[in-house]
């Protein structure tokens, strides 16, 4: 079983690639790293990379991925939307299996992130889920300041460490979503709040890998 994944982050890929020994030993991952479509979509939105998100899916698809992840949160609805171009290829966002959680989770549902970007995707994905369970939701969003900057400086544990103090101060919802993959190992240095932290990483994989496996028995 074969699955391509496209970050927008070379961090990503250890983080998938150990989400893959413990559970799915049996998945080959094939990393495609692309810096500038995060860059560029913060800077003109996620419709400027489409495009280029569609030749690298393409390419994915032609070296014989069974499925193709998107970790990326701010393009991932860019990616889904290639998949009919993929004859047949399925295409998944890693935030999806997520916001589907939250929505279960409760109505007051609070997005946090640490580029700006990545807002508007997931809020309009938590929405969509919504509506596919028939659930009113009321989402707040919580924008981790200096953040991001200490992550592109490779300060891993200064980034975690404002994510998790900016979640400690979340005492009103009933599902917290940390937006991006790169955040996701913060929700176990969190403290103060007893609300599910929600993370997108293990359930998008989970999710990927349950898709290269129905694609080899089909």
């Amino acid at each position: 079983m074969i699955l391509a994944l496209l970050h927008t982050s070379p961090a990503h890929v250890p983080v998938f690639d150990a989400l893959r020994d413990a559970a799915h030993p049996g998945l080959t991952l094939r990393h495609v790293v692309r810096e500038d479509l995060l860059v560029r979509a913060g800077e003109h939105g996620p419709a400027s990379v489409a495009d280029d998100v569609r030749t690298v899916l393409e390419a994915a698809a032609r070296d014989g991925a069974d499925a193709v992840l998107c970790t990326c949160s701010s393009i991932g609805a860019v990616a889904e939307d290639v998949a009919p171009a993929l004859g047949g290829v399925p295409v998944l966002r890693v935030d999806r299996p997520m916001a589907a959680r939250a929505v279960a989770a409760g109505r007051r549902i609070t997005v946090v992130a640490t580029v700006r970007s990545t807002f508007g995707p997931t809020l309009a994905l938590i929405e969509e889920e919504a509506a596919r369970a028939g659930r009113d939701v009321d989402v707040r969003t919580l924008h981790v300041d200096g953040a991001w900057e200490r992550f592109l400086a490779g300060d891993r544990d200064g980034y975690l460490g404002l994510v998790a103090a900016a979640v400690d101060t979340i005492t009103d919802a009933d599902a917290i979503v940390l937006a991006q993959a790169s955040m996701a190992d913060a929700a176990d240095r969190a403290r103060a709040t007893g609300t599910p932290v929600l993370s997108s990483p293990r359930p998008g994989l989970d999710a990927a890998a349950a898709e290269c496996g129905a694609a080899q028995t089909a």
